[in-house]
């Protein structure tokens, strides 16, 4: 900051309110100090002023390249109200809800819905306290950078964590303090008075427990000592020696040595008082004769006000001087509930006896492996998944799938497309190994029910499903599609589903398709017509159950069979339930 007018210059200025501004900081200090420090006493409106965007301290633990995704003047101007009790609750969610996100080529519509995300952020990733914003743990989750080095860097950052209970514990004492900070902020509207500033001691006191937790990152090797270089920067400043001798000022002004008398009974009969030691090195404390120096010259000027009015400038003060340094705090928020939620769906998965893993990343010809795959869907809602196997000698490839119904294969489908999401994010993805191939986009469509509203029938809805598939799908993208062209018959069907699949072939993507087309899909796998063309069905048990397992090839039936015995619809079963109507209605 620049410096302020010095005090015999503020005097000569002859405003009567800036005067008494300056001969109450000359109470708390001997030398005006503050005065110099404080920019602010030469506005007749303390904490009015807007700041450079510059000047805000930024710590950003998503991007190799830091910047602000939230905006850190209207955040400032947020703070400034709650701190003086004049702001509104929800600053921290508000402000995390309409964050900008990292530059992505991802459209997050075409697959939300369809993979249940919500969902997942919800059940996988939330911990037992609520997120302070569910929305914007979605988007991040939902949107894969662009910028490959944001994506290594959320990876060295989260195998650090993974490696470490000790850099763990000292993030989750981290979010504790950002949450205390956060209740201090959004709780301080309405107060005023001593009850203000006693509120507005705690903010400082909280803040200060914030940079002290993240100071404790300075023995990471990741882009964590981001943290400890915030905290130590902060640490050099003077605002910040400000604040920690108002708070030592708050915590301990003096120390009192008493002599007590007791009785027989227990009760106390005398109480003497015999020594006082007053924290001398604390700038705030004055010896008594300048504490009642002090007093006198500003009654001798025609100034009455109460000690409280003097702590509240003070605080005032204080807060001004680390001001810049609370903005970043909010957007530091979101960014901890990202690293802490991968750490939580890790040790989920723990818990029930699965693995999760950081995949490496390959070329375009290399095989595609995943060992340990399961879907995180089922984890979430508390269903031991079963793991799988899955290879592919290449990448490009369009892979059919086909087995009974039950059998575990939209719930493959799934796995797959939250293995590339995550991935892509910078996550832990849902296999113990994973060997992938960056993707260019992801295109997840499941069947949909029917709407009462839908314009087309079945077969007119699937092929606007298969339409709004190429408006939307890049070269080179992920492409999960779940019975396609089951809403027709088969001769039709087949027709169109071959013409999709020899169009997806050109834009040579990353195919996932189930289908129950059986004796077409064995044509085709006899054919081989249709490059890039591979094949896996359901494994099944000796009684012929589904083991939720894939090897490669066309299933020979669907097990309709069984199917209807499981639910009650074989011959038998539906002529004793004629059978009990027809009772009935005789009786």
């Amino acid at each position: 900051m620049r410096p302020a007018k010095n005090a015999k210059s503020c005097r000569r200025l002859g405003v009567a309110l800036r005067e008494m501004h300056l001969l109450l900081l000359r109470i708390a200090f001997e030398n005006g100090d503050l005065a110099r420090e404080v920019e602010h006493l030469e506005q007749p409106v303390v904490q009015g002023r807007t700041m450079d965007p510059a000047s805000y301290p930024l710590v950003d633990l998503l991007q190799a390249e830091p910047r602000f995704r939230i905006d850190p003047e209207s955040t400032d101007t947020k703070l400034v109200f709650c701190f003086s009790g004049s702001g509104a609750g929800g600053l921290f969610a508000d402000t995390l809800a309409s964050a900008e996100m990292p530059a992505s080529d991802w459209d997050p519509s075409a697959y939300v819905q369809d993979l249940f995300l919500e969902r997942f952020v919800r059940d996988c990733l939330q911990g037992p306290r609520a997120l302070v914003t569910t929305s914007h743990l979605l988007r991040l989750v939902a949107n894969p950078p662009r910028d490959r080095a944001s994506v290594d860097l959320r990876r060295t950052v989260l195998s650090e964590l993974s490696r470490s209970q000790t850099l763990q514990a000292s993030l989750d004492q981290l979010y504790r303090c950002l949450l205390r900070l956060r209740a201090g902020l959004e709780g301080s509207t309405g107060r005023d008075g001593l009850g203000g500033s006693r509120n507005q001691l705690d903010i400082l006191e909280q803040f200060s427990g914030v940079v002290e937790a993240a100071a404790e990152f300075s023995s990471a090797h990741s882009e964590l000592r981001r943290l400890a270089a915030y905290a130590e920067a902060l640490k050099s400043s003077e605002g910040y020696q400000s604040l920690l001798s108002l708070l030592s000022y708050d915590g301990k002004m003096a120390t009192l040595e008493f002599r007590v008398q007791v009785g027989a009974d227990g009760r106390v009969r005398h109480l003497d008082l015999c020594k006082v030691e007053e924290a001398t090195d604390n700038p705030f404390v004055l010896s008594p004769l300048k504490r009642w120096g002090a007093k006198l010259e500003l009654l001798a000027r025609g100034f009455r006000f109460s000690d409280g009015e003097v702590m509240a400038r003070l605080l005032d003060a204080v807060f001004e001087g680390v001001r810049p340094s609370f903005v970043t705090l909010v957007q530091l928020l979101g960014d901890v509930e990202f690293y802490l939620g991968a750490l939580r769906f890790q040790a989920r998965a723990e818990a029930a006896g699965l693995r999760v893993c950081l995949p490496e990343f390959c070329t375009a010809d290399s095989a595609r492996e995943l060992e340990g795959l399961f879907n995180p869907l089922l984890l979430g809602a508390g269903v031991k998944p079963v793991p799988c196997n899955l290879r592919t000698d290449r990448h490009d490839t369009t892979l059919l799938i086909t087995g009974p119904n039950s059998g575990g294969k939209t719930r493959l489908l799934q796995a797959l497309g939250f293995t590339q999401l995550l991935a892509q994010v910078g996550l832990f993805v849902p296999a113990s190994r994973a060997r992938l191939f960056p993707s260019e986009g992801l295109v997840v469509s499941l069947i949909q029910e029917t709407a009462a509203d839908q314009a087309e029938g079945r077969l007119g809805m699937e092929l606007l499903r298969i339409r709004q598939l190429f408006e939307r799908l890049p070269v080179g993208a992920t492409v999960i599609l779940d019975e396609l062209c089951s809403g027709t018959n088969p001769s039709e069907g087949e027709e169109i589903f071959e013409l999709v699949v020899r169009m997806l072939a050109r834009l040579r993507p990353q195919a996932f398709i189930t289908t129950h087309f059986l004796e077409f899909a064995e044509r085709l796998e006899k054919k081989k017509r249709i490059e890039g063309l591979r094949f896996l069905q359901v494994e099944l048990g000796q009684h012929q159950e589904p083991t939720y397992q894939f090897v490669p090839g066309v299933a020979k039936t669907s097990l309709a069979n069984h199917a209807a015995a499981r639910l009650g619809v074989t011959g038998e079963q539906l002529l004793g339930l004629i059978e009990q109507r027809l009772l009935a209605g005789r009786s």
